[in-house]
């Protein structure tokens, strides 16, 4: 992958691709559609469907080894979004090759890496069980996402995880969030769902995250309104655009 179109990282790896759709906010997946059209092109690494319940054509569960030390080739430092096309802690995804995408993220601090995940409970499991495999790096951040408020438990779960950062990508947000807890959390992104059969957001259910922000120090970045196309509503929420980012608390 080349440089990302997503406002707050910088670059994509993806080591895996593929997953499953596990919750509302997976139902129009950008990744999923994606495979689908590369897997049309002829892509190698999208020939692989996966269940047509859950997923799709060229969306099947994938390793390829063979991407593991693209970031070590980058010299200059960037944000790197860690399988954008898939989930680095689906249950399919053997602890050995997480082990493995680690140790590269080990050998180039230079980099800060996003790794964003639906699955936070096996996420803080592994990570708890096997400290000396899973070390806390401090250029790893970890997120969780959530859509609306039936998911704000993997808050919780994030919370437990070992991380020098954890985030929150609340996107696409597709109803409020009252019981939403930001312990243990230093950075939050919001976002509407953008593609033909977006959803719609309403700005209260983004300005009470914003103020929850506020009140708790916590950095908070606004990605989208959303639409028809990404940046089809554009990025000022009040007049503003909100671009903050976090500074890495203590390694806990």
């Amino acid at each position: 992958m080349g440089d990302s179109t997503i406002e707050w990282t910088d670059k994509t790896w993806n080591p895996i691709t593929g997953c499953d759709r596990v919750s509302p906010g997976c139902d129009n997946c950008y990744a999923l559609t994606l495979a689908g059209r590369l897997k049309a092109m002829g892509s190698k690494r999208y020939q692989n469907d996966g269940d047509p319940r859950t997923s799709g054509p060229g969306f099947g569960l994938t390793l390829h080894p063979d991407k593991l030390s693209e970031p070590l080739g980058w010299k200059s430092p960037k944000r790197v979004f860690v399988n954008s096309m898939s989930d680095l802690f689906h249950p399919k995804v053997p602890w050995a090759f997480i082990a493995e995408v680690w140790e590269v993220m080990g050998l180039a601090p230079r980099h800060q890496f996003q790794i964003l995940t639906k699955r936070p409970q096996r996420m803080a499991e592994l990570l708890r069980l096997n400290p000396f495999r899973f070390p806390v790096l401090p250029n790893v951040w970890l997120g969780t996402s959530i859509e609306n408020d039936r998911y704000t438990f993997r808050s919780e779960h994030l919370s437990l995880a070992p991380a020098a950062v954890r985030f929150l990508s609340i996107e696409p947000l597709l109803g409020p969030v009252p019981s939403l807890s930001l312990h243990g959390i230093s950075w939050v992104i919001v976002g509407g769902e953008s593609g033909a059969n977006h959803r719609p957001i309403e700005a209260d259910w983004v300005r009470e995250i914003r103020d929850l922000c506020l009140l708790a120090g916590v950095p908070f970045f606004f990605k989208q309104w959303g639409g028809r196309t990404p940046k089809a509503g554009g990025r000022e929420l009040d007049g503003r655009t909100w671009d903050e980012y976090p500074v890495p608390m203590a390694v806990a």
